[in-house]
């Protein structure tokens, strides 16, 4: 029943289903039919309720609440979740403080096509609201796509863009894979949000498992993995928790419900330097709406559009129209001498080879002279989220002299800092930071270890200054690996910094040190 919505439903156009692209399949087996009742879905007509009239409120939050349509379950693990987040305020502050900017967005397209206004905070569950979030799985943006299911939804990923970090596509797409998946499950929505977490394979093979051996088919008694055992009590306690927070002591800061950004079409490629100029607003503010750009400059294919402040998108607008298409983006012309490399160019422009050989389409990064080289006038240092956006990209094997790169790992002993490694092996002690995701005053544990070596040009691309020591209490149902994804560290950085191996399994009430860098998610 739509207990949490207070307005009568009423009949919205119909709609083609959506299908889910075609995926790896698992083996097929012979299916028995279920011996007992067929189990109820987790909602009632998902598709053939409408919401509310969003402008009927001022609060953002008050037009989620009234948008809420998942039935209320009672389960201790929704409990056990609910107490963290009950006892974490900050970080639910800190997340919705930096989710002000999309949240109208998702909440509309959620709202728009009549779906649960329950999943405007699977984006709190997945990344904290932190576009440029990613996991050891190399899942990336507010909604958490992995590369292969982001194909399979439209969501392109080259050199220039990912469009899984792009607010408006990854929100388009992750729509349409859950109302794909409520479909595929007979409109039961606990196991589409649960087979967005584990794959809709998963979640079939259990409930095939479960119908031939006469087992209940709900949520609940399906033996999925412990990370997505937890994953729907934790969007399930979200919900309890933001439908009425006063009931446990909690104020969230109110959310104008009106547009944060407008999209203007660009309608060719552009520097992002160039465009927060025109805009009036902050370089960062213009990255932080517009993340899915891996570089200086939006995607020469496209898309050519542009999200900007909703006060700043008139004045844009208008000064987009002063600059030609080769104002926008700057190029200097380079011929190239005797004697010059593609490294020895990148460094004199400021730049690396591997943009110089991008832009101009150079194969096994060589150049001969004579030959002219269109370079990139990049205007400003990059954010250190987009440089290390970019580095994922272009991480090399090997470095462009086709030398393989190694790492050199030293294990720290008693009484040493990282002042005093750096010294003894003739670095900047910043640079080991940087190296390690540290803070360079931040202490050493004997045995922890540190990455003394690598590719030079991971010191240049990934750009990352410094770190802060958080310690992180461990709930129930937290994984390693869940953990390690939420505040975007590697899972080896993890067990280091807390001499975790393979036999040792984390617990309920652990306290665990992470040094995560400031631009990052933080919990």
């Amino acid at each position: 029943m739509l207990g949490a919505c207070a307005h009568q439903p009423a009949t919205p156009p119909e709609r083609e289903p959506i299908v889910i692209p075609a995926a790896p399949t698992a083996p097929e087996t012979t299916v028995a039919p279920p011996t007992g009742p067929a189990m109820t879905p987790s909602l009632t007509m998902p598709r053939e309720w409408q919401h509310h009239n969003g402008e009927d409120y001022d609060d953002l939050f008050d037009r989620m609440r009234a948008g809420f349509a998942l039935d209320e379950v009672q389960e201790p693990a929704i409990d056990q979740q609910l107490a963290w987040f009950e006892h974490n305020p900050d970080y639910l502050e800190r997340v919705f403080q930096r989710g002000q900017r999309y949240m109208y967005h998702v909440v509309t397209e959620v709202e728009g096509r009549g779906m649960p206004l329950e999943f405007a905070l699977l984006p709190v569950v997945e990344s904290a609201y932190e576009p440029f979030a990613y996991s050891v799985s190399r899942a990336a943006g507010l909604w958490q796509f992995i590369p292969g299911t982001g194909v399979r939804f439209g969501l392109r990923q080259n050199w220039w863009f990912d469009g899984r970090r792009d607010v408006i596509e990854s929100t388009r797409a992750a729509l349409d894979y859950l109302q794909a998946l409520h479909d595929q499950f007979d409109g039961d929505w606990l196991l589409a949000i649960a087979a967005y977490n584990v794959g809709e394979n998963s979640v079939q093979r259990e409930l095939d498992y479960n119908r031939a051996h006469g087992k209940p088919t709900d949520f609940w008694h399906l033996k999925l993995p412990a990370e997505t055992r937890a994953y729907v009590p934790k969007l399930l306690a979200m919900k309890r928790l933001m439908a009425e927070p006063e009931r446990y002591g909690l104020e969230f800061a109110a959310i104008p419900n009106e547009p944060y950004f407008a999209v203007i079409e660009t309608n060719s490629q552009i520097d992002l330097k160039i465009a927060a100029q025109l805009a009036g607003t902050s370089y960062d503010e213009l990255v932080a709406l517009n993340p899915g750009y891996n570089r200086w400059a939006t995607d020469p294919e496209g898309p050519h559009r542009m999200l900007v402040p909703i006060d700043n998108a008139d004045g844009f607008e208008s000064a987009l129209k002063t600059l030609s298409p080769d104002e926008r983006v700057r190029f200097t012309i380079h011929e190239v001498t005797r004697r010059e490399t593609l490294a020895s160019i990148a460094k004199q422009y400021g730049t690396s080879a591997a943009v110089i050989s991008k832009i101009n389409d150079l194969k096994g990064g060589k150049v001969t002279p004579g030959v002219s080289l269109k370079i990139p006038e990049i205007s400003g240092q990059l954010p250190d989220k987009v440089l290390l956006a970019a580095s994922r990209v272009d991480r090399p094997q090997s470095d462009l002299g086709g030398r393989r790169q190694h790492q050199i790992v030293y294990r720290v002993r008693s009484g040493e800092t990282l002042s005093s490694i750096a010294r003894s092996h003739g670095m900047p002690v910043s640079t080991l930071a940087r190296l390690n995701n540290m803070g360079a005053g931040d202490t050493l544990v004997k045995g922890q270890r540190l990455v003394i070596k690598a590719s030079a040009r991971r010191y240049r691309d990934e750009g990352v200054r410094s770190g802060r020591r958080v310690l992180y209490t461990v709930r129930l149902g937290d994984t390693v690996y869940s953990i390690s994804r939420q505040f975007q560290v590697s899972v080896p950085q993890l067990k280091t910094w807390n001499g975790l191996n393979r036999h040792h399994q984390i617990r309920a009430g652990q306290h665990l040190v992470m040094y995560v860098d400031s631009n990052r998610q933080q919990g």
